[in-house]
């Protein structure tokens, strides 16, 4: 039984629509445990001191992640693994364990310094918890949760494999298992540790979303090991294409390192309304932006090899198309719905009417910029399948600084001119909601996505001419049909508010599921008055029945 399922999750899927649609829908499952997880916390904690310190808590161990852990990602490595498992077995094998090794004994390394360090970087990093009484708690958690960097950089440099074999479900059922390591820790190791309990099951989420993939690669024969004798010539050449990678990664994190340190000197629970409408937002994200961006990245890499340079950008714009198809609408009702999505997903137990109308503002704001987001994943894998990091280098750095100059700008403006801080909660519709400089820290972030993938697009057609005209024009027909849709869902907000009752959040859910729905119903009907062809490429793609595709023998070794 146990070997009939490692055999259907180790399946090879080639196409690109049924690899993206079944990253999908295992990105679904990761993100409905998610929330099941921020569910909990909010529950457990609301919008608190106690749930700062829970995120707070994520920072220097992500920070080490995209410093170290980001230099084995698939998005570096799927080239260089592609390249040397052609010339043969043991060539791919042999640059593998030359990475592991280097990357064993560098997050070692690290980690050991910064447990050290802990004490003196936490409330250097937060000062807002400098003179808390809860400052050892935080320094306790994140020592517990410097283990989980190691697990996820292993992750990321087992995962290289596992797609590089088109094994999409092993790739894609992996952050599931992390989110139930998380929610264990939650309900099982909480009661008795406290906010330790969390950060170790943070850690075995970590843990499980490395070990799900070991199945597989030791069936393949591709399982890592120490060695003591390295590949230095490869090793050189990935490390430099991967350290401008890094650079990229850890700008956006310091930016967002930024960002939490601002809002730790807010009001108390800003760091958890500015972390729990993050992860709403990632919804679609994940479930679009790097679900398209993952299953078309091998066929970039393999395209360029090949000096395709016509196919490569059919690739790029059929990606774009559908994750601009696909993200629009979602934007549009995210936004319409968002008092409902968060009350239904976050609203019980500690979390209150007040959170929720602060955290519903918070992922207004973040919707915005969803699919500039969804974008620049997409604009960024296929640089990095070109070989090509200092494009992305640039433009993250660029954008990261904006982000940082824009919160700090914003946050100025926000208590200096009381007319731009009533403008903006009026907006929002959170007028005398206390804790509303809490909007500032999405509103930077989204201004500097936006910025982020203006520069991506305009560097990419200048190099790839042509793909800008078939993207905007899926731009256009969902973006009309998306409003025509908000507005019907708006409409129906009103209407199914008369059906179903408001005090109870199964009322509230009835009435954004109706009023969606409804809404839905409508976007599609005007997409098909427009003729949209993405309308017939999904039908097509569901029509071949995608997860019915034929699970091939596990011994055979497949490109």
């Amino acid at each position: 039984m146990v070997k009939k399922l490692f055999s259907v999750i180790g399946r090879e899927i080639r196409g690109l629509h049924e690899a993206a649609y079944l990253l999908a829908v295992f990105a679904l499952l990761s993100q409905f445990l998610g929330l099941a997880r921020d569910k909990l916390l909010a529950f457990t904690f609301g919008a608190g001191r106690e749930l700062d310190i829970y995120y707070a808590a994520f920072r220097l161990p992500d920070l080490i992640f995209v410093s170290v852990g980001s230099l084995v990602s698939a998005s570096i490595l799927l080239p260089f693994f592609i390249e040397h498992f052609e010339k043969s077995h043991d060539q791919g094998k042999s640059f593998a364990d030359s990475i592991f090794t280097v990357f064993f004994g560098a997050m070692v390394s690290v980690s050991l310094l910064a447990v050290l360090a802990a004490p003196y970087l936490v409330p250097f990093f937060l000062p807002g918890f400098a003179d808390d009484p809860l400052l050892p708690e935080l320094i306790a958690s994140t020592r517990i949760m410097l283990l989980s960097p190691f697990f996820l950089g292993l992750s990321n440099l087992f995962s290289s494999m596992t797609v590089m074999r088109h094994r999409f479900l092993v790739y894609a059922i992996s952050p599931a298992f992390y989110n139930i390591g998380i929610i264990a820790g939650i309900l099982a190791l909480y009661p008795s540790l406290g906010i330790s309990g969390l950060a170790i099951g943070v850690a075995l989420g970590a843990f499980l979303h490395m070990a799900v993939q070991l199945p597989f690669l030791a069936q393949e024969k591709l399982l890592p090991r120490l060695v003591r004798s390295l590949d230095w010539h490869r090793l050189k050449q990935a490390i430099l294409i991967s350290l401008p990678r890094t650079i990229t990664m850890s700008a956006h994190q310091l930016a967002t390192f930024f960002l939490t340190a601002l809002a730790s000197l807010m009001t108390r629970g800003s760091i958890a309304v500015f972390n729990l409408s993050f992860n709403l937002q990632a919804f679609p994200l994940t479930i679009i932006g790097a679900s398209y961006s993952s299953a078309v990245f091998p066929a970039l890499s393999r395209l360029f090899v090949q000096g395709d340079r016509r196919e490569f950008l059919a690739k790029m714009i059929l990606a774009a198309r559908h994750i601009v198809f696909w993200s629009t609408p979602i934007m549009v009702l995210f936004i319409v719905l968002r008092a409902q999505i968060v009350r239904t997903v976050l609203g019980a137990g500690r979390f209150d009417w007040a959170d929720t109308r602060l955290t519903a503002a918070s992922l207004a704001i973040f919707m915005i910029s969803v699919i500039g987001q969804s974008l620049v994943v997409l604009f960024v894998r296929a640089f990095y399948a070109e070989g090509k990091t200092k494009e992305p280098l640039l433009v993250n750095v660029a954008s990261a600084g904006l982000i940082v100059v824009s919160s700090y700008a914003l946050t100025k403006a926000f208590f200096a001119y009381p007319v731009f801080r009533f403008f903006l909660e009026d907006l929002l519709k959170v007028s005398g909601q206390a804790g509303t400089s809490a909007l500032l820290l999405p509103l930077a972030y989204s201004i500097g996505v936006i910025f982020n993938t203006i520069l991506h697009w305009l560097m990419f057609e200048k190099k790839y001419s042509g793909f800008s005209r078939p993207v905007l024009a899926t731009l256009f027909h969902s973006f009309s049909a998306s409003v025509i849709m908000g507005y019907a869902a708006f409409l129906g907000l009103r209407i199914f508010a008369e059906v179903f009752p408001l005090e109870k959040v199964w009322g509230i859910f009835m009435q954004g599921l109706s009023a969606g729905v409804f809404g839905i119903a409508i976007g599609v009907a005007t997409l098909i008055l427009l003729k949209n062809p993405e309308i017939a490429e999904v039908w097509r793609t569901l029509h071949h029945k995608i997860w019915k595709a034929p699970v091939p023998p596990a011994e055979v070794e497949h490109m």
